[in-house]
This record gives C-alpha cells, sequence and structure tokens, in this order.
C-alpha cells in the first residue's frame, strides 16, 4: 500500500471520529450551524499557520482559479453540511448515511467524464462492495419523505464534489495545504454570513472545557483528514481516493461500541468487513499503477 493510500485511510479514519466531537460540542451547547463554524474556522486557522511556516507564497491564488477554491468551500463543504443536517431532520441517521455515500459513484463517474479517469473493473467491483458495506454498517433505514431524500442525495453530491474542486487545483499546481485552507475559509465564511458568528465564538470561549474541545474538533476532524485526503489525492485516482474513504462509517460504528457500548449486529459486523474488502481489492497488486497526477 503506498503512501497516498494510508494517507486517504488515514483521513477516512479521522472524519469516522467527528461523532466524538460532534456529541460533545452538542452537550456543551453548541447547535449544528455553530460546530460548523467552529470545525471549518479552527481548521482554517491551523492551515494558515501551516502555510505561513511552509512557505507565505503558497496563499497566492490566481483570479482565473478561484473558482476552485470557491467551488471546495461553499459548493462542496459548505452545501455537504447543510443538506446532511437537514437530511437528518427528516429521516433516520442511518438511512441519511446511507444517501451521503453514495458519493463514491458520484466521484468515480464525475472522475471518468471530467478527467477521462478509466472505471475499471476492480474499482466499480470496490465502489458496489464498499456502498454495499455502508449500507449494512448503518443498519436498515427508510424514509416516505421526498424531501428527506432529495437532502440526502445532496450530502452525497455535495460530498463528492471536494474531491472534483481538489483535483481541478491539484491539477493547476496548487499546494493540497493551500487548496484545505481555501475550502475551509470560504466554508467558514459562508456559514458564518448565513448562521452568524458570535453564538458560536461565545460558546467556545466560554469555558477551558470549550476551548479544548472546539480546537479538537477543527483540528482531529477536519485540519488533518482534510489535509491528509487532498494529499493523498495527489498519488490515486480521484474515484479510487473516494472510495477508500468509506472507512469512515466503519471507525464511526466501532466508536459508538467501543465509546457508547452501542450494540453491533451481524449484518453492522458483515457491512465492516465488506468496506474494508472493497479496500484490499483496491489496493492489490495489478499490472496498471496509478497515476501520479491523476
Amino acid at each position: 500500500m503506498n503512501r497516498s493510500a494510508v494517507s486517504v485511510l488515514a483521513a477516512g479514519c479521522l472524519w469516522g471520529l467527528m461523532g466524538l466531537f460532534t456529541r460533545n460540542l452538542s452537550a456543551l451547547g453548541f447547535t449544528p450551524s455553530g460546530a460548523v463554524v467552529i470545525r471549518c474556522g479552527v481548521a482554517a486557522v491551523f492551515f494558515a499557520l501551516v502555510l505561513l511556516i511552509k512557505d507565505p507564497k503558497l496563499f497566492r491564488v490566481k483570479l482565473r482559479d478561484l473558482w476552485c477554491f470557491l467551488g471546495a468551500g461553499i459548493c462542496s463543504l459548505l452545501f455537504f453540511t447543510y443538506c446532511y443536517f437537514c437530511a437528518i431532520e427528516r429521516m433516520s441517521l442511518s438511512a441519511a448515511a446511507v444517501l451521503l455515500y453514495t458519493a463514491p459513484a458520484i466521484v468515480m463517474v464525475l472522475s471518468a467524464v471530467l478527467f477521462h479517469e478509466r472505471m475499471t473493473k476492480r474499482s466499480v467491483l470496490a465502489l458496489l462492495m464498499a456502498f454495499a458495506g455502508c449500507v449494512l454498517v448503518s443498519g436498515p433505514g427508510g424514509t416516505t419523505s421526498t424531501a428527506g431524500i432529495l437532502f440526502g442525495l445532496g450530502s452525497g453530491i455535495g460530498y463528492a464534489l471536494y474531491s472534483i474542486f481538489a483535483r481541478f487545483a491539484l491539477l493547476r499546481g496548487y499546494d493540497s495545504r493551500a487548496i484545505t485552507f481555501y475550502a475551509c475559509l470560504f466554508c467558514t465564511l459562508g456559514a458564518a454570513a448565513i448562521w452568524g458568528v458570535h453564538e458560536p465564538l461565545s460558546g467556545m470561549f466560554a469555558a477551558a472545557e470549550n476551548v479544548l474541545w472546539c480546537l479538537g474538533t477543527g483540528f482531529v476532524s477536519c485540519f488533518l483528514p482534510y489535509l491528509l485526503y487532498t494529499a493523498g489525492l495527489t498519488g490515486l485516482r480521484t474515484g479510487t481516493a473516494s472510495v477508500m474513504a468509506s472507512v469512515e462509517p466503519v471507525v464511526a460504528t466501532l466508536l459508538g461500541i467501543i465509546v457508547y457500548r452501542e450494540p453491533m449486529s451481524l449484518m453492522n459486523a458483515c457491512g465492516v468487513l465488506l468496506v474494508l474488502c472493497a479496500i484490499l481489492v483496491l489496493n492489490l497488486r495489478s499490472r496498471g499503477a496509478e497515476p501520479s497526477n491523476g
């Protein structure tokens, strides 16, 4: 398994820890919209510090390429978050999670059209295995709400678009850290414009415990995973990376079992096994190596 694959898998594992931070922020009185502002805002600060230390020239963005970063921040991060919150208000969490993980299929199709990435039998098999695994991990869930289904599909589209916009920026020569910085920055600015910034900031500095959880949320569930995922895109096909990130619901399920003592059914266990097998299928040695530039 190469370094890019390890980076993407690590990103998926860190995203799987998001529920831990979300539950604790909720217990501290943060609303979902406030959590979005804090999560992406803190991550943007960390990315800014990295760029300042590494090379301030990395902040430079050509005006003609600005759409890549606006797309990653507004059309992906912010749109995905909004749709996902709306979906879970209208349907079960498991159903919303299944619709969210239509993202790898969307990424694979868009990558074939936009970047001419070949859809091999192995990649399609891994995609089907990963999606089936996500369905089993999430458990059965249904809804009669058309709006819920549309919002759920919207979250999958928004989730998928990050890989697409990030790939466009990478192909234009931008550093992966700069891409994630601007994505988080524009997401934070968009969320602050819609929901305001006073409530999340006052909540963050209300107590030392709040500060620690807010910093942890931004660093562990946003800064590190997006840094690793975008870096992983430099050495993997976009569709492959998206499927490998499907390890996220597996980690979330295991977190629920270990931390919150949630039961694990045979169906959940089969789902975990399917996702892991899908990742294994993608990393089997073959005659065609992954391209370095997508």
